[in-house]
């Protein structure tokens, strides 16, 4: 089988809002917020942390739940948190890329695993597949649990915008992002319990970035 090279995020990436509608089934469902910023990690080099809120509502019961990722520039984990409302987290991730170790935590629970090769985690798969260097051919990806199949699709016109789709198997996840820059994430969707949940950018965000204007160089008048 053969496999897509390992995608890098650091020549395009950098501070990111982004707000997503969800719907199930054509009916509101309720909001999606990604954040992403910069970072650096010391000995482990630099890279980004993603932080995911998702307010459930609408068709869904009212929940809200936190992701917070942070990765290295080729998406790789380093640590990943999920929490609910303003709790701490309920299950926490730990890659130590210097001892070799995946350490998990479930509320009181720990257990640690060897790391044998890098493992990507909800939030940072999820941005691995955005920009110029998302793959082009099928690739495995390792996350704590298990390996997800990622297979490209072709291009396709997204929200009116033209993007780079795939598919992630088990699961039957999708992910679509725009083509060229800023490479903004269109459309997400991801299989619950109650069903698929579909997450779409705003169109106010689409307009606005599209809408703004490029700074003129001319001097501004001053008010008498």
């Amino acid at each position: 089988m053969n496999q897509a090279a390992c995608p890098s995020l650091s020549r395009w990436l950098g501070n990111e809002s982004l707000r997503l509608t969800l719907t199930l089934g054509g009916r509101f469902a309720g909001e999606q917020v990604w954040q992403t910023q910069p970072e650096k990690f010391s000995a482990a080099g630099s890279g980004y942390q993603t932080r995911v809120q998702t307010d459930f509502g609408g068709v869904l019961p009212v929940v809200r739940k936190v992701q917070v990722s942070r990765y290295l520039s080729d998406g790789s984990s380093l640590s990943y948190a999920e929490s609910e409302g303003r709790n701490k987290p309920h299950f926490e991730t730990f890659f130590d890329h210097e001892t070799a170790m995946i350490t998990l935590r479930h509320n009181r629970e720990e257990a640690s695993t060897p790391l044998l090769t890098p493992h990507y985690d909800p939030v940072s798969l999820v941005m691995a597949l955005r920009g110029p260097d998302a793959p082009t051919q099928l690739w495995r990806a390792a996350l704590t649990g298990g390996a997800v199949h990622v297979q490209p699709l072709p291009d396709a016109e997204v929200g009116g915008q033209l993007a780079r789709a795939f598919y992630l198997r088990p699961g039957g996840a999708y992910v679509a992002s725009e083509l060229d820059a800023p490479y903004r994430l269109l459309r997400l969707v991801q299989p619950t319990d109650f069903g698929p949940v579909d997450a779409s950018l705003q169109p106010e965000a689409r307009r606005k970035e599209e809408a703004r204007p490029e700074k003129s160089d001319k001097p501004r008048r001053r008010r008498a």
